[in-house]
């Protein structure tokens, strides 16, 4: 026997006229007044419904509900501050020993004649270009005159800049895990009552096919926080292996010894849209342009090659089918996310966006508008007949047949 069609409310002409663009203006108006306290409770929903699955199977096991979100906090509170103090860690490790040498390799004299690595890549490139009939190139008297120009205590200068900018960040990574203790807070409340909640939708609106509301949206998140966490691993572990392959065979100087850093830094990156995979091709093709040019070259089409595969092969596969959002709706998402709230609202934007759809779905079977007439003869209200007053000529009686 088949399912029940879902119950339907329709929407009268008078109300899509007036009560609805009301309802749409005043919600404008507050959701602008309140964005920063709107975009928390949006992130915390996010939360919720992510981890709203796991607390509903520990409360089969007979676990009452505040003791298994308690228990799947925990968990999860431990599994984000291990990830990023881990990240934070690592950042701040291999930004120093990156800093150190850059500072040696612009700095530390070496040979005979003692001369800095810099100097002497330069002296091999423009000896290289001499055997090639490319002498009237001046790298090297031009590249001796910059390093002059910016001298020992300029490099000691930025890198010095570098390394306090990573413990900065560092310390303002844990300065956010304080921080979000509201959000925290904000998201077991809903926890704690989502079953509730899950409840009184379901007996306004009775399930359907795919089921409620709330199943639609965990659903929803759920499929696109493991669409996007299985393309950062596949994305950093290709990083992690071209880099530690191209160390191998001597092509970037130590390249295994940093594979794993930069690995996990375009696997991080990958989690913003659009501009992530530029980002995390910046520190290994600035780290390989340090050891030498050709370095710097293979680095860049390593990443090339990677975009073109995630482009071409991956995203198609593993994120077409989670979002199912028009292109031009997922740039309007994040355009719109980053301009309300800046690099966290582009963050959000696409998993809001899918859970959007998946609300908008279940509404639309359940909510229609009452259609308008197309051929409903025209009424003036309120208005004298043209004519100076005269009802107008009464149309000749149709011929008989």
């Amino acid at each position: 026997m088949p399912p029940p069609a879902p119950v339907t409310i329709q929407v009268p002409r008078w109300a899509q006229l007036v009560l609805l663009p009301i309802v749409l203006l005043l919600v404008w108006a507050v959701a602008g007044a309140v964005r920063h306290v709107l975009f928390l409770f949006l992130v915390a929903l996010l939360i919720a419904l992510l981890l709203n699955p796991l607390v509903r199977g520990l409360s089969r096991a007979r676990i009452p509900r505040g003791g298994a979100v308690a228990l799947v906090y925990l968990a999860f509170a431990a599994v984000v501050a291990l990830a990023i103090l881990a990240l934070a860690t690592v950042v701040v490790q291999q930004t120093r020993t990156a800093s150190h040498r850059v500072d040696n390799y612009f700095t530390t004299d070496s040979g005979h004649p003692p001369q800095t690595g810099a100097e002497q890549d330069l002296g091999r490139l423009q000896g290289w270009l001499d055997q090639h009939h490319l002498g009237g190139v001046h790298v090297e008297r031009e590249g001796r005159k910059f390093l002059d120009q910016v001298g020992t205590k300029d490099v000691q200068k930025y890198t010095t800049k570098a390394l306090h900018w990573a413990e900065g960040a560092g310390l303002t990574v844990v300065t956010l895990l304080f921080e979000a203790i509201l959000l925290v807070v904000v998201s077991i409340y809903m926890l704690l009552d989502m079953q509730r909640l899950t409840e009184a939708v379901d007996r306004r609106f009775p399930p359907h096919g795919r089921g409620g509301l709330i199943v639609r949206m965990e659903q929803a998140v759920a499929s696109y926080v493991k669409g996007q966490f299985l393309l950062s691993l596949i994305i950093g572990l290709s990083v992690g292996v071209g880099l530690w392959i191209l160390g191998m065979v001597g092509l970037v100087p130590n390249g295994g010894k940093y594979a794993a850093a930069f690995g996990a830094w375009a696997a991080f990156t990958e989690l913003i849209p659009y501009i992530g995979p530029w980002l995390g091709a910046i520190p290994p093709v600035l780290y390989a342009l340090v050891q030498h040019p050709l370095s710097a070259l293979w680095v860049a089409l390593l990443f090339l090659g990677i975009q073109q595969l995630e482009g071409h092969i991956i995203v198609p596969k593993v994120m077409g089918r989670t979002l199912r959002l028009h292109p031009l709706l997922v740039i309007f998402g994040l355009l719109a996310g980053g301009e309300i709230y800046g690099f966290a609202g582009i963050l959000v934007a696409l998993p809001l966006l899918a859970a959007g759809r998946a609300a908008w779905e279940f509404f639309s079977e359940r909510i229609r508008l009452q259609r308008w007439p197309v051929d409903a003869p025209l009424v003036e209200i309120g208005l004298e007949p043209s004519g100076g007053g005269k009802p107008p000529p009464a149309a000749p009686p149709a011929p008989a047949a």
